[in-house]
């Protein structure tokens, strides 16, 4: 049987939608999944464009794609984790459950893991096939659109819960879909002050309506200087870094508070700058470094 597939076919910009054979053949662990809704992740943007990264990481032909929702049709022998008709949302990284850092239960770290759509075929096809281990059964009754997006969800998740932001002030710097679920999750833990960091307009309009008290836009202000005002000159308990973005990030180093805290998603593609002893040692921050979610714990 055949089925509908957007796939990076060659080692160059672009994408192609080709008919392909339905991935069938399972593994006794495996997971035939009929894909209901996908999101498109930044990650896929990158592989359009055959950036750097992409160019050094990708090996087509790939299905590409990773945050979907889905209904389950066919499972493997040994399978027992879901059963035909459960609607699904998938972990999307695969972890060798060998390593150190696995054997620990660290498996976000795992130093084995790849990533649908990535480094297997994702989910930009009609039909994808799963580990078990990777599918998480979702309410049916919440719309597949929103059921889609959990993955990103859960990104934004492990960044803002790392640190305890309950009653502190928050900077959540760069509110794109996953800082604007940032601002969302500070909001309802019930932090002191969100202070979101943007330059889009509507991104703007959209992190006030989620809950930030302050929106401080760097091409029409001093992001220090006004983080400072906002503050009353004590600075951020808690950034949250979603941008990538080499300046927002090298700010961030100057407000954030003394023994503050800093929770980094954003990946920028070059390196950033830092006066290590006066903004880190001698101020005592901690930095800590998000790599996708803790599995289980922040699907939990």
């Amino acid at each position: 049987m055949e089925m509908t597939a957007i796939i990076k076919e060659t080692r160059a910009a672009g994408l192609k939608i080709v008919k392909k054979q339905v991935p069938d053949q399972l593994k006794p662990d495996e997971v035939l999944v009929k894909v209901i809704v996908t999101s498109i992740c930044g990650t896929d943007v990158h592989i359009y464009k055959w950036d750097k990264w992409s160019q050094g990481r990708i090996k087509p032909p790939l299905t590409t794609g990773h945050e979907f929702c889905g209904k389950v049709i066919k499972i493997g022998s040994k399978v027992t984790k879901v059963k035909v008709g459960d609607v699904v949302s998938a972990e999307t990284h695969i972890v060798c459950g060998e390593c150190e850092f696995c054997k620990r239960g660290e498996y976000h770290i795992c130093k084995n893991t790849k990533i649908i759509g990535v480094d297997t075929d994702g989910c930009f096809a009609e039909y994808a096939k799963m580990p078990a281990y990777n599918l998480i059964v979702n309410n049916s009754g919440i719309d597949p659109k929103f059921l889609s997006i959990q993955e990103p969800l859960g990104n934004a998740v492990h960044t803002m819960l790392h640190f305890d932001i309950k009653d502190k002030t928050v900077a959540v710097v760069g509110c794109g879909p996953i800082g604007l679920m940032g601002v969302n999750i500070a909001k309802a833990v019930g932090a002191k002050k969100i202070i979101a960091i943007e330059v889009n307009d509507y991104r703007i309009k959209l992190a006030k309506e989620l809950g930030a008290d302050v929106v401080i836009n760097p091409l029409k202000e001093d992001v220090i200087q006004r983080v400072f005002e906002e503050t009353d000159g004590t600075g951020i308990d808690v950034v949250t870094e979603f941008s990538g973005n080499k300046q927002a990030i090298e700010q961030a180093f100057k407000y954030v508070k003394p023994g503050g805290k800093m929770s980094m998603l954003g990946i920028v593609p070059s390196n950033i700058e830092i006066d290590l002893y006066n903004d880190v040692v001698f101020k005592g921050i901690t930095i800590y470094g998000v790599v996708g979610r803790l599995l289980f714990k922040t699907w939990d």
